[in-house]
């Protein structure tokens, strides 16, 4: 078969941050680090099952590890489907698929880059972090449309969205006061409620065990606030409900709308994440959802990271 991607089409993917949605040097940092533990984890797979013939015999792969990291990379970045990847890298589809099921899950692993030297994996070390550097933590949930399980499935309805009435999965959005991710969990069905969500994922545990870091979120983690001494501030309540006094409104609404511009930086990391057409709406496997926003999250972080300690080319 003739292979579409040469070294000098290759060399104009890296380049262009368009296709990718990262820059040359971010990919090239990727490559040294990710190519290494696929090759470890390929022999690995190898070795340990039985075997005719020696490691290396037989039929020899046409699809560079850089080329299944670009084909992972346009993937998530566009939603291009496999068959479209399989005829402009010039192999076969199932080869596509292999590339971007074996590579996907090594992206999600890597966690977000914060600097070139910090990366955090785990909520915890995020709220270490918060604590270590005094910032102020916002976080908030976001949901992505899946298609529809089954009929007869059992627990069909745990993925109908009380909020947008649609079929989605639902992950948690941990930024900085700047907007710069730090945190995406895996997701979870979206007719799960953020405050329980949240609670699921140890967060409330943590901050009362843990650093005295803020966290701002949105009214629907109205409660955490008591149960954390504080440290999760949501927006004012209402104390009047019916004819509030003209005073009162004006005071409240002055509270709210601060509350609001300090916590509007989540919901910018948020639409940079969904700016990946893989997180528009997925119309893959619902199971591969944890990986894949996960992996888009890590890939972001990396790419604020290089901009801004100024290595992006």
């Amino acid at each position: 078969m003739i292979r579409v991607v040469g070294s000098r089409t290759r060399a104009a993917i890296i380049r262009s941050q368009r296709i990718t949605g990262l820059a040359p040097d971010v990919i090239a940092e990727l490559v040294a680090e990710i190519g290494p533990l696929w090759h470890e984890r390929h022999q690995a797979v190898l070795t340990s099952r039985p075997r005719r013939r020696a490691v290396g015999a037989g039929a020899k792969y046409k699809l560079v590890f850089v080329d299944r990291l670009l084909a992972t990379l346009v993937h998530l970045r566009h939603a291009t489907t496999h068959d479209v990847l399989a005829c402009w890298f010039g192999v076969d589809r199932s080869t596509i698929t292999r590339a971007i099921g074996e590579v996907r899950p090594l992206l999600a692993e890597r966690g977000c880059t914060v600097a070139p030297d910090i990366r955090l994996c785990t909520l915890a070390e995020v709220i270490d972090h918060l604590g270590a550097s005094g910032q102020t933590g916002i976080i908030d949930g976001t949901e992505v449309r899946v298609r529809r399980p089954a009929v007869g499935r059992k627990d069909r309805e745990k993925f109908i969205s009380g909020k947008n009435k649609q079929n989605a999965v639902k992950s948690m959005v941990v930024t900085d006061a700047e907007g710069r991710l730090l945190f995406c969990s895996p997701a979870e069905p979206a007719s799960c409620a953020d405050i329980t969500h949240a609670r699921k994922l140890g967060l409330v545990k943590l901050l009362a065990d843990g650093p005295a870091v803020e966290i701002l979120a949105d009214a629907g983690y109205q409660g955490l606030g008591a149960q954390t001494g504080g440290r999760v501030v949501t927006p004012p309540h209402r104390k009047f409900k019916k004819n509030p006094p003209e005073w009162y409104e004006e005071m409240h609404e002055r509270q709210r709308k601060a509350h609001s511009s300090r916590r509007i930086r989540v919901e910018h990391g948020i639409g940079h994440l969904k700016n990946w057409r893989s997180l528009a709406r997925h119309h893959g496997r619902r199971e591969h959802m944890s990986d894949i926003i996960q992996a888009v999250a890590g890939l972001l972080s990396h790419q604020q990271a290089a901009t801004s300690s100024g290595t992006r080319t």
